[in-house]
């Protein structure tokens, strides 16, 4: 593997870990001040927004992994994530609610929909795009020559 994708990759498993930090606080800060539950719907069970958080996170990781070894085009990066990210989260929270409910298909159509538009769910693409628009940034500058920062010990300045 060349260095230009090495370096997307690395930058794209710390964006991930950005990602995930990101929407855990947004969601805990949320359900905090508006006194509501991230799943709405006690059929659903207690793992389908973990596993729907933790796709969209892969999804964001995947995303960045391919598209950072060419960071010029920013905007198309940007939206493709937070896209991807939105997509998966839905896709498995809907998945989620088949195979939790048994119920039918329609009802977790509508189920994953509407967590997908709520306000936990647009939070997943805001922070996916607040994320990516920072990796673009990091892989423009690794690409260009930027340095990693040097611990102090590291440096030769003596």
């Amino acid at each position: 593997m060349d260095e230009t994708r090495r370096n997307a990759w690395v930058v794209a498993a710390f964006a991930a870990a950005l990602d995930l930090a990101v929407v855990v606080c947004a969601f805990g800060f949320v359900s905090l001040l508006a006194d509501v539950d991230v799943i709405s719907d006690p059929d659903a069970g207690v793992l389908v927004a973990p596993v729907a958080v933790g796709a969209s996170v892969l999804a964001v990781l995947v995303t960045l992994g391919f598209r950072l070894a060419h960071p010029q085009r920013m905007t198309l990066t940007v939206v493709l994530t937070a896209l991807t990210a939105w997509v998966a989260l839905v896709v498995v929270a809907i998945v989620g609610h088949v195979l939790r409910t048994t119920g039918s298909v329609l009802a977790s159509v509508l189920f994953g929909l509407g967590f997908g538009i709520g306000w936990f769910g647009l939070l997943v693409p805001a922070a996916a795009a607040f994320v990516a628009s920072i990796a673009v940034l990091v892989a423009r500058g690794r690409t260009g020559g930027m340095e990693r920062p040097r611990w102090p010990w590291e440096r030769d300045d003596e």
